[in-house]
């Protein structure tokens, strides 16, 4: 009996200690998209009153930052790689720390608003590429730190830390913005990646896989599959925090934003809950599993007569897509070598990005034709998609593996 009690408080030991090991990476994730929300919902107010530009200008502010980010993903990966990836968050830090400098003295020029707007602009592109590399080496720096076995948890803490914040930081910059001004949006932004860099300095780097890299085109190859997977499984969430507030309007209901809140509340929760179900079960089950439910609570949305509808739609919704990313992901990294993985992420999270800048036009132009439940069926059809790609790389996978087990021995 002592003997087993020894076991299990080793065991308990352990996986306290790889939790604390992940949850002391992610909190860089959780820094840089803390400063992405704080000036997510003031920045536009800004550009549009305080410059006096008009909507599209406010909208393009925002958007800078996506651009930046899409672009940059894959460069993110192979830093990752080749220097490290505390090396690759420390510079996403430091750039995160440019951003809000810029932001603040775009600020501080709004009576000349042709150069605050393009320092606004330049802070934004800073800021894109800051959350590629802090996103993306976070990512591979828990992986190294704990192991490749504990993938899914990494990457599901990382989603935790990134929707957590973001919801945490858009308040919290509104709140910032009334009492202070938009320029201390900038300092709070400036501040906040200075405080986080020393303790980057101090965490301990992973060891930097050696040998001779896979070449990008060939790690693309492997991953882009699974992206597109990702990326059919995304348009769901995209279209309801993007078409949402609209959807209740055009019915005349209340408390859209109550939505917004069940469905990040479910998603936040099952990553709390149920991580480890992709260790249990398998990247790819746990893919289809939560792509079908994701499915049924898109069509509950297309199909809703009442609030109270939408609201368990958008649940379902929720608890279905919470682990599409990290399940997938898991599968993508471990169709390329260890030395490449970084790249890997930095391929298949460019898809996440793709699927939130095509949402909005092809959503506003089935909306324009077909109204706004429509989309979320249209939705729910990409979904049932991705279960049927997911199946078939399954599929090749199994017939893959003894040359994957082969490749893997000879890197």
């Amino acid at each position: 009996m002592a003997d087993a009690s020894h076991v299990v408080a080793t065991s308990n030991s352990r996986s306290s200690g790889v939790l604390i090991s992940i949850l002391s990476t992610v909190a860089f994730t959780f820094i840089a998209y803390l400063t992405i929300g704080l000036s997510l919902a003031v920045l536009p107010g800004f550009v549009h009153s305080n410059l006096g530009y008009g909507a599209m200008l406010a909208g393009l502010a925002i958007s800078m930052q996506y651009v930046a980010t899409l672009l940059s993903r894959p460069h993110a990966g192979r830093m990752a790689d080749a220097k490290g990836p505390k090396r690759t968050v420390m510079a996403g830090l430091a750039m995160c720390a440019v951003s809000g400098a810029l932001l603040a003295l775009g600020a501080l020029c709004s009576r000349w608003p042709g150069l605050s707007l393009g320092l606004i602009f330049i802070a934004r592109l800073a800021l894109g590429c800051a959350e590629s590399c802090v996103g993306t080496g976070a990512i591979a720096w828990g992986m190294g730190q704990v192991g490749h076995q504990h993938t899914a948890r990494v990457i599901s803490w990382n989603g935790v830390a990134t929707y957590g914040a973001l919801a945490a930081g858009a308040p919290l910059g509104v709140v910032i913005q009334q009492h202070f001004g938009f320029a201390a949006i900038g300092i709070v932004s400036l501040l906040l990646p200075l405080a986080a860099l020393p303790l980057a300095r101090l965490k301990r780097a992973t060891t930097v896989e050696h040998g001779e890299r896979s070449p990008f085109r060939t790690v693309a190859t492997r991953v882009v599959p699974y992206g597109i997977g990702l990326a059919l499984g995304s348009i769901g969430f995209g279209c309801i925090a993007t078409f949402i507030t609209l959807f209740y309007a055009s019915h005349g209901w209340d408390n859209a934003a109550l939505t917004l809140t069940v469905f990040g509340g479910v998603f936040v929760g099952v990553r709390f809950v149920l991580a480890r179900t992709i260790n249990r079960f398998g990247g790819y089950r746990v893919a289809m599993a939560s792509l079908t439910v994701e499915a049924i609570g898109l069509i509950t949305l297309c199909l809703a007569s009442h609030a109270w509808i939408a609201i368990t739609g958008a649940a379902i919704a929720g608890l279905g897509f919470s682990l599409v990313f990290p399940a997938l992901g898991v599968e993508a990294v471990h169709r390329v070598p260890p030395n490449s993985r970084g790249s890997a992420l930095g391929v298949y999270s460019v898809f996440m990005d793709v699927a939130m800048a095509v949402t909005g036009p092809l959503g506003g132009w089935i909306a324009s034709g077909m109204g706004y439940n429509a989309i979320y069926g249209f939705a729910a059809v990409a979904a049932m998609l991705s279960i049927v790609l997911t199946l078939v790389l399954h599929a090749q996978a199994a017939r893959d593996v003894p040359s994957l087990v082969a490749a893997r021995a000879d890197s």
